[in-house]
């Protein structure tokens, strides 16, 4: 199985398009929030599976909040991460993932792509598409793969611009 995991999209979409396009075929997307309304564009463009939780930047939704996913024996808490103050550091992240039987916590909001283990729990931020803040301001997502016995692997991906 294949996911693509994006965050920070913030309804400027055409890197989004250009993950989609360069990673297919994938079986699922994730958003980790800050679509700014444009989640049924980029959920349509997809044509495949398509969850999706609020960001800080996701005013008048009704998009929830987190979600926690059941994805090939693995139990994934998704969250945008500022109700867990990410940007001062990912500790009361790991622990809310760690009190829901969560293995693995997908969030976004700081811009800049992470994954480590802190606790038992994998913490993965894709970084942002739309406006990274790391060093060089490469726009990136991730992908995960998940083989037939529930082991995740997953792999950075950014856009160059040509």
């Amino acid at each position: 199985m294949r996911v693509l995991i994006v965050s920070d999209t913030h309804r400027v979409n055409e890197n989004y398009f250009r993950a989609v396009d360069k990673e297919k075929p994938f079986d699922l997307v994730i958003h980790c929030g800050d679509a700014e309304g444009a989640e049924y564009s980029l959920m349509s463009y997809a044509e495949t599976d398509f969850e999706v939780v609020g960001g800080n930047n996701d005013f008048f939704t009704s998009l929830p909040k987190e979600r926690v996913l059941n994805i090939r024996g693995n139990r994934i808490f998704v969250t945008h991460g500022h109700f867990y103050q990410v940007n001062a550091g990912v500790e009361r992240l790991a622990e809310e993932a760690a009190e829901r039987g969560c293995s693995m916590a997908f969030f976004g909001h700081t811009h800049i792509p992470f994954m480590s283990e802190v606790n038992g729990v994998l913490l993965v931020n894709p970084g942002s598409l739309t406006y990274p803040r790391q060093f060089g301001r490469v726009p990136t997502y991730m992908v995960m793969e998940i083989d037939g016995y529930g082991k995740a692997r997953f792999k950075q991906c950014s856009i160059v611009e040509e």
